[in-house]
């Protein structure tokens, strides 16, 4: 019996000794950040902060493109990793989405995953082609419970593009017809080509035809953007409006702890570097790192949003 214990004893601070080890040599090869977007928000997001974080750690930071089935390629890659602190994924609203939309996921996005740290925020914006009349989304309202069918675009069915403009929809108690497409941008151009009548999408899209004119931005959600300062926040002309914007870092829930706090500081780092700052401004991104708690709690609220939405609308799949 003695020797039995002495026995686990051992081994139990083998086992120690070993991880000690292990944090103190961490990391020792690359680290691989998996998304789900390519030549998007998010792939930029990978490379800029990638290679800042890699730069802090004294390791590459590989940039993995999983894209596909509304972002669950990517987390399942992710899910089903090995939990050894080298493999991480850079989730975006579309997490959330997937995991509100889809009730047979190949991985459960609460018990699987473990925060590190949000990144920050990207902005949307409801956008009219000027040929439409509205210059506010009062007016946008009246004008859809004056004309029959209204019709706005998303990057494709279960996108978190479509939801957020779902999320606009029931919000204002207006009825509109979804047409979906291949990307953000190609969306965009319908709203631009009057095809369609309004979407809600990412501000660094549209910036440019804001600026000539080809675009008139009704709202920006979540809050104010000091890219276009005039415009109103979403919550203040539409109160139920809720939507989450944002970007984050997750890792395969087995993780160490140590690992998530050692990644976690060295992306607070990053996120206060003045280049990184007015890069992410650029394209409408405030930086918003939190401790892994406040992470983990910032997704399950994430999917709470969406998931009530879902029901809602009867989009359920």
């Amino acid at each position: 019996m003695i020797r039995g214990l002495r026995a686990c004893t051992f081994i139990a601070l083998s086992l120690a000794a070993a991880h000690a080890a292990q944090a103190q040599d961490y990391p020792n090869r690359p680290l691989r950040v998996v998304t789900s977007e390519v030549g998007a928000g998010g792939d930029f997001t990978a490379r800029l902060v990638g290679q800042k974080l890699g730069a802090a750690l004294n390791q590459g930071v590989i940039s993995d493109n999983r894209a596909g089935a509304g972002g669950t390629l990517a987390a399942a890659t992710v899910a089903k990793a090995t939990p050894d602190g080298y493999t991480f994924l850079l989730q975006s609203n579309q997490f959330a989405v997937s995991a509100a939309l889809h009730a047979n996921l190949p991985y459960d996005p609460i018990r699987d995953f473990a925060g590190i740290s949000q990144l920050g925020n990207g902005t949307v914006v409801l956008y009219v082609p000027p040929s439409l009349g509205p210059r506010t989304v009062k007016e946008l309202i009246a004008l859809a419970h004056a004309k029959p069918v209204l019709l706005y675009s998303s990057s494709g069915a279960g996108s978190g593009a479509h939801l957020n403009n779902e999320m606009f929809r029931y919000a204002a108690g207006i009825k509109a017809t979804h047409v979906g497409f291949r990307s953000s941008s190609e969306a965009m151009i319908e709203v631009v080509a009057s095809r369609v009548h309004f979407s809600v999408l990412p501000l660094g899209t549209g910036i440019a035809f804001i600026k000539d004119g080809r675009l008139i931005p009704l709202a920006a959600a979540e809050q104010r953007s000091p890219l276009i300062p005039d415009v109103p926040a979403m919550s203040e002309v539409v109160p139920n409006y809720q939507r989450s914007g944002a970007y984050g870092l997750l890792a395969p829930a087995a993780t160490p702890k140590t690992v998530l706090l050692q990644i976690n500081t060295a992306l607070r780092r990053v996120l206060e570097q003045p280049d990184i700052q007015s890069q992410m401004y650029a394209m409408a991104f405030a930086a918003a790192p939190t401790t892994p708690e406040e992470f983990d709690r910032i997704v399950r609220r994430d999917i709470e949003t969406y998931s009530k939405l879902v029901r809602v609308a009867g989009l359920r799949k």
